[in-house]
């Protein structure tokens, strides 16, 4: 498996990845609002200084994270594997890649928010070392408030 820092021609990768990825979610009251983004608002994104891993087994992508550099450490969001690729260790690269770039970009916390309902990616997360720090409702602005915690996990 190869893990590369994507560039601005890969938004529509990740966005093929991404939908992939949080179509389990369509069903969800809300859906995860990650299904209403676009290749356009990912591209505003890159160039607003969001950054992506993609991974790709063989020349095949079967996975990605966002993220931004913040003063506080990274923020993280979207990581998406496809569905058939699941379970398989994926992610646990990708945020290995992340925690590497980061401890290269001299941060030392690496951060997420999750769904409360997700509890996979919360065992996920916390199986790698993050920890919940705060739990918070999201009111989004149709009305609708969704459960959130908030992960870090300190970088050695």
């Amino acid at each position: 498996m190869k893990i590369t820092l994507a560039d601005t021609s890969d938004a529509k990768l990740i966005h093929h990845v991404m939908i992939r990825a949080f179509m389990e979610y369509k069903d969800e009251e809300p859906p995860s609002s990650a299904l209403e983004e676009t290749v356009e608002s990912i591209s505003a994104a890159v160039n607003d200084g969001e950054q992506s891993f993609i991974s790709y087994v063989d020349t095949e992508p079967v996975g990605m994270v966002r993220f931004r550099l913040k003063e506080n450490g990274v923020y993280f969001y979207r990581l998406s594997v496809i569905p058939e690729k699941q379970g398989q260790g994926i992610a646990t690269k990708i945020l290995k890649s992340l925690e590497d770039y980061a401890k290269q970009n001299r941060k030392t916390t690496v951060l997420c928010k999750v769904r409360m309902d997700a509890s996979k990616n919360i065992k996920l997360y916390n199986s790698l070392g993050y920890s919940i720090y705060k739990e918070e409702v999201v009111n989004k602005s149709n009305g609708v408030n969704i459960k959130v915690v908030s992960m870090m996990k300190q970088l050695q």
